[in-house]
């Protein structure tokens, strides 16, 4: 759940918050570099991981490792100094990044080695991803009900104090009462690994079709305090929007959950994203004014947020096991980073690539009256994310991997390493 409270503002918060002052396209790049440092870190931590063997597990010196140096990097993001230039956030976002990997990852990771049956993975995801939605609510909430409802200077001070308070104590209680199991883990070198791994062909549909999924939610989630500024110019209902988003989003996931384990996890997940596309396509026709239809936009399109989360990540859950069923000896961590690589590179490309053309475009966020840049600003925002759901939904419609596929893969893993269970216990 803090988790989420760091995300928002990484995600939400700062671009439009330092893009007043440093430019659009100076912190688009800045956040891009950072994001895209992912691409080394992810991968490395992930097979470290995997290959680690202490006292205390694979997974739990990462995070404990990850979790001050996190709190470092966000007291100085949220809380920066008067005068700060760009390499200020990018020095900050480097390091920020790198803390969030280090916990992340192994928790990630090690959610997807807590079950091996198809459905159960998708309810345990469920789980963690309705908890950082609920975090995500704490703070968007959090502008309201200690602000002005804007994400300015003193709400980003008090979501740093916030992260303070109550990281440390959930990461003692989690590294404490839940059980890591003991996996046999014997990963292969990298040229045989790296065979396996681009012989997981639904591995690579699902992160292909992941990446355009996540840019098509990056897009919005990037510009949507532009968009509330200056196309609906109703500023104060960031916070109350946002909030309801998230409301709906964690009502609906027990629907899709029911849903998923009648007509497989990959088609719920396609279905989801049709029905976003068609509520998005409404979004170009806004304008000022239009604050409750947009609100009814955020009820209808929440419906989906938590299921891009949550079914996805089972659905890689699943796949590790053909990897492990070809011999790559349980590398959970390392899948996990790639996945992880996989959304921040959408994320930052969302931020890398839309900020830089809305201003070639002509959109001034210091304007109040441009029509031309708000109409930009409004295609950018609702019209370009339909395309890639669209792409991600055409990969996703006929995966081939379902669950009849997904208990014929545990069979071969059993075999493979010569335990009817695969798990036994802390």
């Amino acid at each position: 759940m803090p988790l989420a409270v760091m995300g928002v503002p990484m995600y939400i918060f700062l671009p439009g918050f330092y893009g007043e002052t440093l430019g659009l396209a100076a912190v688009g790049t800045a956040l891009l570099v950072a994001r895209l440092w992912d691409v080394i870190t992810d991968p490395l931590i992930g097979s470290l991981g995997d290959r680690l063997h202490t006292r205390w597990g694979r997974r739990r010196p990462l995070i404990a490792a990850g979790m001050p140096l996190l709190l470092i990097s966000a007291w100085a993001l949220f809380r920066p100094p008067e005068a700060v230039g760009v390499g200020y956030l990018l020095g900050w976002g480097l390091a920020a990044y790198l803390g969030w990997t280090l916990m992340s990852l192994p928790y990630t990771a090690w959610g997807a080695e807590l079950s091996e049956d198809y459905d159960r993975r998708a309810s345990l995801t469920a789980s963690r991803e309705g908890f950082m939605l609920a975090g995500t609510l704490l703070a968007i909430a959090w502008p309201t009900v200690v602000g002005a409802g804007r994400a300015d200077a003193a709400t980003l001070a008090g979501l740093a104090w916030l992260l303070v308070l109550v990281l440390p104590p959930v990461v003692i209680l989690t590294l404490w009462r839940v059980p890591e199991y003991h996996l046999p883990s014997h990963p292969v070198g990298w040229r045989e690994g790296w065979r396996l791994l681009r012989r997981n062909r639904p591995f690579l549909r699902l992160v292909a079709a992941y990446v355009m999924n996540g840019l098509a939610n990056g897009l919005p989630a990037s510009l949507f305090t532009l968009f509330v500024a200056h196309v609906l110019r109703a500023e104060a209902w960031t916070g109350p929007l946002l909030l309801v988003y998230f409301v709906v989003g964690i009502l609906a996931l027990p629907g899709w959950l029911w849903l998923s384990r009648r007509i497989g996890k990959h088609r719920a997940w396609a279905l989801s994203m049709l029905w976003t596309s068609l509520v998005f396509a409404w979004v170009p026709f806004l304008g000022p004014g239009d604050t409750w239809a947009f609100l009814l936009i955020c009820v209808l399109s929440g419906v989906g947020v938590a299921v891009d989360m949550a079914l996805p990540a089972a659905i890689q859950a699943d796949l590790v096991d053909l990897d492990t069923a070809g011999g790559g000896g349980r590398r959970t961590g390392l899948y996990f980073g790639i996945w992880n690589m996989a959304t921040k590179l959408a994320l930052a490309l969302a931020v890398g690539i839309a900020f830089p053309l809305l201003q070639w475009s002509g959109f001034d966020a210091t304007q109040v009256d441009d029509r031309d840049g708000t109409l930009a600003l409004a295609l950018f925002y609702g019209a370009v994310p339909i395309a890639f759901k669209l792409a991600a939904t055409g990969l996703m419609w006929r995966f081939p991997h379902d669950r009849r596929a997904q208990l014929a893969t545990r069979a071969r893993v059993h075999d493979v390493e010569g335990a009817p269970g695969g798990m036994t216990p802390p």
